[in-house]
Formats: structure tokens, C-alpha cells, sequence
């Protein structure tokens, strides 16, 4: 005589199986990972709406918007280097390397004051890139490097930062940094534009195809026939191009080339993308996800103000305490994930 063993049923009910509760809990994690930055994004805007009344009004918002732009920029390009396996701190001395350019080259004419800091910030990134990719030497090293000497040019450039090159307020070029379109600061428009074609080149195209492979695992990447050396010099390229970018908005939002700025900064990219649902190791990451790191990051300082009794050295505490929290949940969901 032989007999069957079912599934214990719950109210007639049959228990889901084991592999259907391990899947549910596979998505769960994947969820989190993703879009847990957002629900602590919408949940902090609640409270702070609610605790403050300044908070949520229209000229509060749009300067943590127009705030927000430049760092988000940054960040952008951060995202590529990040998945493709990377790190790169040159971006804080290359994003007030290329303010003060914007800020000097504005003197003779827009064109000049854009495309002079792109070019040669982009150059940086692009030794970055020939560096990491030719010569195998360490992401952390050859950017660190580049950090030193980025911030070396600038303070030549400004003899030790005593000179500050100033943008003319009517130009054209001020208008990038100061004008508003439909009540929306400029440098957020162009920050959206960046996002979504940063989106669309990640998610929809070959090469971002290729960054999350060799973010993932570039030996197989290279079995597979993906031009690692050329993918990496693109995102470290790409980077150091989005850097230059942002502090020649930055530049012309201040109408000044200010040099003690963008320390730090790298820092608070890497902090915004990996917030954001980005893998250090590489691999898995999301565009969208930097950007509400970022707002996060943003909306956290922002409250901090508003309390107003905080020393704003509290911003950089809360930071770093909640990115640990953020790396550890991180690793903690990807464990689950292979484990389920």
C-alpha cells in the first residue's frame, strides 16, 4: 500500500511551496534594494512637510531642486564608474576645476566658457581611463591622483586660489545657471535631460549592456567578446565630462568660479549612488536610483536647517550614518537573494 504526502493546507487552502516562498522572497529583496531609498525620500518630505511649515513651500523646494542639480550630475557619470566595477575620486576637484574655467573662459563668450572646462575635464577623465583600463592599476590610485592634480591646475590657475574670475550676470551663459523655464530653475531642466538619456544609454543600449557585464564579471566579459578596456575608458571619460559640466552650471548659477568648493563632493556622489541602489562591487545599479540619492541626501541637510539648533557638521554624521546602514541592508538583501 503506497500513500502521498500533500502540502499542509490552510482553510482548504493549499501552503504555498517552498521555491514559491523563496521567488516571493527574492522579489521582496530586489524590491527593497531598489526602491527602498524612495520610500525614505517620501516618508522624510511627509514628516519635514508636516514639522516645519517653510518646508514645503514652493521657493524651499526649488532651491533644494536647483541644489540638488549639480551634485546630481556628478553623480550621474559616478553611476557609470560605480557599475562598471570602478571608483572615481577626481570628481570634487574636477567639478571646481571646471567652474573655474567656465568662469574664465566666460570672458570671451558662452561657446568658450562651456566647452573649455568640458574638454579638459573630460581629458582628465579620459587619462583615468587609459590608466585603469592599459595599465591595471587600481581605480582608488589612479584617481586619487587625478583628484591631486585636478585640484593642483585650479589652484595654478587662480595663483592659490587668490584670483576668483567672475561671469558676467547678463551674459548668456549666467542664464544657464540662473534662468528659470515654467518656474523651474535652468540647471534642473538640463539635469533632467542628463538623467533621462543617462537612463536611456544604461538600460537601453549595447554599451550599458557591456558596463553591467563588466561591472559584473570582467573576465567572462571579456570571454564573451565586450571591449572591457574600451567600456572603461568610456565611463571614466564620461564621468570626468558630467563633472566639468556641472561646475560650469555651478559657475554660472554663482556667477563666479569659486575655488574652495567641491571638497568632499566625491564623497557625496559615491554616498548618493550607492543610496540609490547602486552595488559598490559592481554590477547592479540604477539611474534613477542616484538621483533620489541625491534628492535624499539633499532633503536630510535640508531638515537639519530647518531645525536650525544643529551645527550644520551634523549634515556629514547623518550622511555617513545612514550610508552605512544603506551598505549594510545592501549587502545583507544581495546575501539573501543568492542564499534564497
Amino acid at each position: 500500500m503506497t500513500s502521498t504526502k500533500e502540502h499542509p493546507t490552510t482553510a482548504g487552502r493549499t501552503a504555498p511551496a517552498p521555491g514559491d516562498t523563496a521567488r516571493r522572497g527574492d522579489r521582496l529583496a530586489a524590491l527593497a534594494q531598489r526602491h527602498g531609498a524612495l520610500v525614505a525620500l517620501v516618508v522624510l518630505a511627509a514628516v519635514a512637510s508636516l514639522s516645519f511649515d517653510s518646508f514645503a513651500t514652493g521657493d524651499n523646494l526649488g532651491n533644494i531642486a536647483v541644489s540638488s542639480s549639480f551634485l546630481a550630475t556628478v553623480a550621474l557619470g559616478m553611476t557609470f564608474v560605480i557599475v562598471s566595477g570602478g571608483i572615481d575620486l577626481s570628481v570634487g576637484s574636477v567639478f571646481v576645476l571646471g567652474g573655474v574655467l567656465a568662469a574664465w573662459g566666460s570672458q570671451y563668450g558662452t561657446v568658450v566658457a562651456l566647452l573649455l572646462p568640458l574638454a579638459v575635464c573630460a581629458a582628465i577623465g579620459l587619462v583615468n581611463g587609459l590608466l585603469v583600463a592599459c595599465t591595471g592599476l587600481a581605480p582608488f590610485i589612479v584617481t586619487l591622483a587625478s583628484m591631486l592634480a585636478a585640484r593642483g591646475l585650479m589652484l595654478a590657475i587662480t595663483d592659490e586660489g587668490a584670483d576668483t574670475f567672475l561671469v558676467d550676470p547678463d551674459s548668456v551663459f549666467a542664464s544657464l545657471g540662473q534662468g528659470r523655464l515654467l518656474g523651474v530653475g535652468t540647471p534642473v531642466w538640463i539635469t533632467a535631460v542628463l538623467f533621462l538619456g543617462g537612463a536611456v544609454l544604461l538600460r537601453s543600449t549595447r554599451f550599458g549592456q557591456r558596463v553591467y557585464a563588466v561591472g559584473g564579471n570582467e573576465q567572462a566579459a571579456a570571454l564573451m567578446g565586450a571591449p572591457v578596456a574600451r567600456t572603461k575608458i568610456s565611463v571614466y571619460t564620461l564621468s570626468g565630462l558630467l563633472a566639468g559640466l556641472a561646475g560650469a552650471l555651478n559657475a554660472a548659477y554663482l556667477a563666479s568660479g569659486v575655488t574652495i568648493l567641491g571638497y568632499g563632493m566625491e564623497l557625496d556622489a559615491i554616498a548618493a549612488v550607492v543610496i540609490g541602489g547602486t552595488l559598490l562591487t559592481g554590477g547592479l545599479g540604477y539611474v534613477s536610483g542616484s538621483l533620489v540619492g541625491v534628492l535624499l541626501l539633499k532633503v536630510i541637510q535640508n531638515v537639519i536647517n530647518q531645525i536650525g539648533s544643529l551645527d550644520s557638521a551634523y549634515q556629514q554624521v547623518v550622511s555617513g550614518a545612514f550610508l552605512v546602514l544603506v551598505v549594510v541592508a545592501q549587502t545583507w538583501l544581495a546575501r539573501r537573494r543568492r542564499v534564497g
